[in-house]
């Protein structure tokens, strides 16, 4: 789980409460405020230095067919991202390439049609978290000077259908969340069907209604909203708009779960830069920079297994812990600061996995995500925050992974 908290300008030069951003794993940027900064040397050595992205670009996202290469899709999103920050290639000093279907060092590879630098390039596979992780990566390279301007990657050139291990012939890494999810079944859950991951979504979503009220009709408004977030997506694999009809009425794949309440397999690429603030001054980037001012990456936590929970086998308590932290490093108190939160780009690997990580990031209480759900606060034209005028929630603005499997790290304020 990686959440990072963002914000726009370099202009500000003192602690101070300004237009901000929120981050989760699949990277966007949203209105919101804060501004940190160091007083002291002590501090800055303990907090970095302020972050930015400066640049971005995105492929289309399409069908797995193999018609294009991983090194293709690379170069593309990484020149768009030069050509949207205005410098080039030997400017940048690292570089972090996510991608988890493709040989070791498919990275260097894509990177190197644009130069031999000699750059440190780090491949990184981190599942669903990937492109997250490189950003993450990227930025605390830039963050603790070593480096003033740093590349975040990511592509994919993926197998049609159903995801599966690439080395059958040893245990998998998701083995104990698998047989632990499998035991919630049989204890209090009922039989489920399907794809192994499904399932894993699926329980959750059923555990979180049988508790807290909620139907799969719930999911089907968040599938549906986040298609129909995807008519206004160049970038996306399916432009539909799906009905919550529609949505309802597609091949069951788990319980809980039918065919467009589940992301599909997809090949395309992304690109970011980040850069210091003395390197956005230098190049004179302060109108299009858009700073990061936290940013938390975590894994699992004991009640993942200890709790017999299936919302937390799926990542409940991981997420929550994450969201607090990035909250609390962006200088918020605890439980504060999700009123000032406008735009969530947020990963539904499976509609019911959006559905669990709004209480989860705190945006609304545990037990009211079907009701927020209910009354539209998650999507355009409705108020979400009243608190805040010109604030509206809006979830998975680029239709995310049900219509696109990957999305343009950077955002500007046209949407």
């Amino acid at each position: 789980m990686s959440v990072s908290w963002w914000e726009r300008g370099v202009n500000r030069l003192s602690a101070t409460r300004n237009a901000g951003a929120f981050y989760t794993p699949t990277g966007t940027a949203l209105p919101s405020t804060l501004t940190v900064t160091s007083s002291t040397e002590s501090s800055k050595m303990a907090t970095g230095r302020r972050t930015f992205i400066i640049g971005g670009g995105c492929t289309a996202f399409i069908k797995p067919r193999a018609t294009r290469t991983t090194e293709d899709m690379g170069l593309e999103a990484a020149t768009k991202a030069l050509l949207d920050a205005g410098i080039t290639y030997d400017s940048v000093e690292l570089a972090c390439v996510g991608y988890c279907y493709g040989d070791s060092t498919s990275g260097q590879r894509a990177l190197y049609n644009l130069g031999l630098t000699g750059i440190p390039i780090i491949n990184v596979n981190n599942n669903c978290s990937t492109g997250s992780s490189a950003l993450y990566q990227v930025n605390n390279s830039v963050k603790f000077s070593q480096a003033e301007c740093a590349m975040a990657l990511g592509f994919e050139r993926m197998k049609p259908g159903s995801l599966g291990t690439s080395f059958p012939d040893r245990p998998g890494p998701t083995d104990l969340f698998i047989k632990h999810s499998l035991e919630l079944e049989e204890k209090y859950l009922g039989k489920n069907h399907g794809p192994v991951t499904a399932r894993l979504f699926s329980n959750a979503a059923k555990e979180y209604f049988d508790k807290y009220g909620g139907g799969v009709e719930h999911l089907a408004k968040i599938a549906s909203k986040n298609h129909k977030h995807s008519l206004n997506n160049p970038y996306s694999q399916f432009r539909d708009g799906w009905s919550e009809e529609q949505v309802l009425n597609a091949p069951k794949i788990a319980n809980d779960l039918t065919k467009f309440m589940c992301s599909p397999t997809s090949d395309g690429a992304a690109c970011c830069i980040v850069a210091s603030e003395n390197f956005v001054r230098k190049h004179e980037l302060e109108n299009q920079a858009i700073e990061i001012v936290a940013s938390a990456l975590m894994t699992d936590i004991p009640d993942a297994f200890e709790s017999e929970s299936a919302m937390e086998a799926i990542g409940y308590g991981m997420t929550k812990k994450c969201a607090d932290k990035v909250f609390k490093d962006a200088g918020f108190k605890e439980g504060q600061g999700r009123d000032q939160v406008g735009v969530v780009e947020l990963h539904d690997c499976f509609a019911a996995n959006e559905l669990i990580t709004y209480p989860a990031l705190g945006l609304c209480p545990r037990a009211e995500a079907h009701k927020m759900v209910e009354r539209h606060d998650n999507t355009v034209s409705m108020r979400a925050f009243r608190s805040r005028a010109d604030a509206e929630l809006i979830a998975s603005m680029a239709g995310n992974m049900l219509s696109i499997l990957a999305e343009d790290s950077k955002r500007r304020d046209t949407r």
